[in-house]
């Protein structure tokens, strides 16, 4: 694998040394025994933290999610209400996954959903958010739902064995949300990965993995994903969603 440009992974406290030199591996970067100049990845005894510039970031759907999903405010999300489906046991596709907030909100309410990031460093801070997130009596039953797949999902979806109930799509990174937690997140990982510049091979392949539906997150006065009209779109705020029925 190609290094990752400006990041080293270090060993903070509690790390073992075959797990730091994993993942230094898997995210193509070297292993240093001091913090880099721009972009570090942090092991240690707790997990996985992405820091530099001052700032440091560590997923963590406790304290991002929990709230969003407790105390019935499950079913005030707007993503829930487009996504909603009476079949028994529905899949679902989430083809540019990030940090994961929006499949947990489809595994919250009842999709077996199968994430794809393909930046490792992203993929590496995930896992471990959905490691920790596991051990929680009311995230374990949602993120077990979850399962990431490092990779290229304009690659991978189409070579799934069955055809998933929905492909949630986000072809943009979001900065859209205004808490200093999701604008740290944002000015490292933004670092990484930038929105995506494929968006008419990521559309196709989606229709390629032939699901029942599409669901695509766009700003609210965004352009259609690859000149494509939607079947019908739910508006908020700050973003619409716009679903295209496959299945007639």
């Amino acid at each position: 694998m190609a290094e990752t440009a400006n990041l080293v992974v270090c060993m903070g406290k509690g790390a073992q040394r075959d797990a730091a030199e994993a993942l230094a591996r898997r995210v193509g970067a070297p292993l240093s025994d001091k913090p880099g100049e721009e972009l570090t990845l942090l092991i240690d005894g707790t997990g996985v933290s992405l820091c530099g510039y001052g700032l440091t970031y560590r997923g963590d759907f406790e304290e991002s999610m929990l709230h969003r999903v407790t105390n019935g405010r499950l079913d005030h999300e707007m993503l829930v209400h487009v996504a909603k489906t009476k079949d028994e046991r529905p899949k679902a596709v989430d083809a540019t996954a990030g940090m994961g907030e929006d499949s947990f909100l489809l595994a919250a309410c009842g999709y077996e959903v199968t994430l794809y990031e393909q930046n490792p460093v992203i993929a590496a801070l995930l896992k471990d958010a959905l490691r920790r997130a596991k051990k929680h009596p009311v995230l374990g039953p949602i993120v077990g739902r979850m399962h990431l797949v490092e990779g290229n999902s304009i690659e991978f979806m189409p070579a799934q064995n069955s055809a998933p109930d929905v492909i949630y799509l986000d072809p943009m990174f979001p900065a859209r949300q205004k808490s200093g937690l999701i604008n740290k997140k944002l000015q490292l990982i933004q670092k990484l990965e930038h929105p995506c510049v494929e968006e008419e091979a990521l559309f196709e392949a989606a229709l390629r993995t032939q699901p029942k539906k599409l669901i695509i997150k766009r700003p609210l006065k965004g352009v259609n994903l690859a000149d494509r009209t939607p079947d019908y779109s739910v508006k908020g705020k700050a973003i619409r969603y716009d679903v295209i029925i496959l299945e007639k």
